[in-house]
């Protein structure tokens, strides 16, 4: 069945978990748990020597340039970070022109920044295989990560209760949605109705249900939501390049804080706290100390006692950001057969 799949999977892109079936998305996450397994053990997976790859970032990041950065190494790839100087799409160089030349030079694209039709054109045009590490729509890379952190300590995904708190109509929100709906999960976005997804990503989730058995909830109830909650999950308030809306964000989303009272409102003393980071949780970060200036929060999208807690995965999720990472490149890049 692996080699199948992979056969399935080579050459293929990675911009949204919307191209990828039930089937193709457990088997990235088994072959990431295979990668995580051989990487702890020392043994080799050169899958990709010899290739040069192109990371190309309109948004910083740390997760995503690391997990890109080190699963190229490990696969014996060479990565090229090219930053947001170094790429500046329709200013000197339209998005076409720039795919052509790369496809040319590299043998894979990654890319993380804001519009999703810049993926899409790098995917169009550069004849090589590109992975989207986040846009303003999507981030698929990050869903990855998330669920196997939950495999890995639930054991499944089928029916999985799962709930994002926050922002509903963000990149997590859809990404997440979407992921849910593909592997059957119970998942529900609690958020003010301002926030709820996008009409027509709610109505494709909810196509996707009839064939997986998954169940869709959009609600302004955090009661209804978190009920009998297995994971709950939220991301920041506001957005990079949405510095201006924190005002705004905040007297929406402070009612949906997670804390301790959430947390036990879920009458599941094992459900799991996800956060695909940076989180403001203290005042630790300039971010955090200005909010707490001009706001007077100490604590935005989650307590620093949640945070912290032992129901915390945060960390490991961040490292799951690496090995389903090379799952994905080795998969669509890689000759995982050999």
């Amino acid at each position: 069945m692996g080699k199948k799949l992979t056969n399935q999977l080579t050459g293929r892109h990675f911009l949204t978990l919307k191209d990828f079936t039930e089937d193709e998305i457990n088997y990235l996450l088994d072959l990431a748990a295979d990668l995580k397994e051989k990487k702890k053990a020392g043994i080799p997976h050169h899958y990709m020597k010899g290739q040069n790859i192109a990371l190309l970032f309109e948004k910083p990041s740390t997760r995503t340039r690391c997990a890109f950065t080190v699963a190229c190494i490990d696969l014996g790839a060479h990565p090229e970070y090219l930053g947001k100087n170094d790429i500046q799409f329709g200013k000197k160089e339209s998005v076409r022109d720039t795919a052509i030349v790369l496809g040319r030079m590299f043998d894979g694209i990654e890319f993380r920044g804001f519009d999703q039709e810049t993926v899409d054109g790098l995917a169009k045009h550069s004849g090589v295989p590109v992975w989207n590490g986040l846009t303003n729509e999507f981030h698929p890379t990050q869903i990855l990560a998330d669920f196997l952190t939950v495999k890995e300590h639930i054991g499944h995904l089928k029916g999985v209760k799962f709930v994002y708190v926050g922002d509903g109509r963000n990149n997590m929100g859809n990404s997440l949605l979407i992921g849910g709906a593909k592997v059957g999960m119970d998942i529900r976005i609690c958020s003010p109705e301002v926030l709820f997804p996008d009409q027509d990503v709610v109505n494709y989730a909810e196509e996707v249900a009839k064939d997986s058995g998954a169940k869709i909830t959009i609600t302004a109830d955090i009661d209804e939501a978190v009920s009998g909650a297995e994971v709950i999950y939220t991301d920041v308030w506001v957005s990079m390049g949405e510095e201006d809306k924190f005002k705004e964000r905040i007297d929406l989303l402070y009612p949906y804080q997670v804390n301790k009272e959430m947390l036990e409102k879920t009458g599941n003393k094992d459900v799991m706290f996800l956060h695909c980071l940076p989180s403001f949780h203290d005042l630790e970060t300039e971010v955090g100390r200005d909010v707490y200036e001009k706001f007077g929060l100490k604590e935005m999208e989650v307590t620093d006692e949640v945070f912290q807690s032992d129901n915390s995965f945060v960390f490991d999720e961040a490292e799951n950001r690496l090995h389903t990472i090379k799952a994905v490149m080795a998969a669509t890049n890689g000759s995982v057969n050999s």
